[in-house]
């Protein structure tokens, strides 16, 4: 059999393209039966005798894919500022009047987000520049929902900084019988929280939330957005400095 190698095989393959285009339109006929099945022959031998093609083929489709969304996300993310930096009913730590605003999209019983709860915590300890806004994404079922919903219910009571920790440190299951005891520990008024988790104010700001995350296209926690960066996953410390640095600029 006659074998095709480089040049040649990109020869075989870009003519069944120019006969297809110089073709008109309406009138094109079915490439020859005998030269398909040539070059889809050679096409077969060429990938199994160098199959890293394909692997390289993948990688660079992956590329452009994470390209393309990081150019919508940073679209989305323009669109959507005073919904990321300003809703009130958004809690907000470290220093409030900071000149870097991270973004923190998370869920209560997400190991993820527990796992780089203390590394954000770090962040904001050693970059005093640094304003965080906690955004609950309760995506996980009815018990996030329930956290999501007592730990906005704790602001009123002034401890929201307090029991967010308490509750991303708590180790799970964690049920809603178990939030009201970490709320218990924490100072909280559990009768009151109770009541207060039921207002329209806090289901309006979760819906806020789920509707501003699939705007950006977030389909998990944790995700941080810096700047114009959305990053996903349970960043390092030099990662998100990397970020906070590069919004600063």
């Amino acid at each position: 059999m006659t074998r095709l190698r480089g040049r040649a095989l990109a020869a075989a393959a870009g003519a069944v393209l120019l006969f297809s285009l110089a073709t008109p339109a309406g009138a094109q006929e079915p490439v020859d039966p005998k030269l398909r099945s040539t070059i889809e022959q050679v096409l077969r031998e060429y990938l199994r005798e160098h199959p890293e093609v394909v692997a390289e083929a993948l990688q660079a489709l992956q590329a452009r894919q994470r390209e393309e969304q990081r150019t919508r996300a940073k679209a989305a993310i323009g669109a959507h500022q005073k919904d990321l930096l300003q809703d009130p009913a958004s809690p907000v730590t470290g220093n409030p009047k900071g000149t870097v605003t991270v973004v923190e999209f998370f869920d209560y019983r997400c190991s993820y987000c527990k796992s780089v709860s203390p590394t954000v915590k770090r962040l904001l300890a050693e970059d005093r520049t640094v304003r965080l806004v906690y955004k609950e994404l309760p995506i996980l079922g009815p018990e996030s929902v329930a956290a999501s919903k007592a730990a906005l219910a704790s602001v009123v009571q002034g401890k929201y900084d307090a029991f967010h920790a308490a509750l991303m440190s708590a180790s799970p299951p964690l049920t809603e019988a178990r939030v009201f005891e970490i709320a218990t520990r924490t100072g909280l008024d559990a009768g009151k929280l109770k009541a207060e988790m039921e207002s329209p104010v806090i289901r309006a700001a979760l819906e806020r939330n789920l509707r501003l995350a699939q705007a950006l296209g977030i389909n998990g926690t944790p995700t941080f957005v810096i700047g114009s960066e959305l990053a996903i996953g349970a960043l390092d410390l030099a990662r998100l400095k990397e970020l906070v640095d590069k919004t600063r600029k």
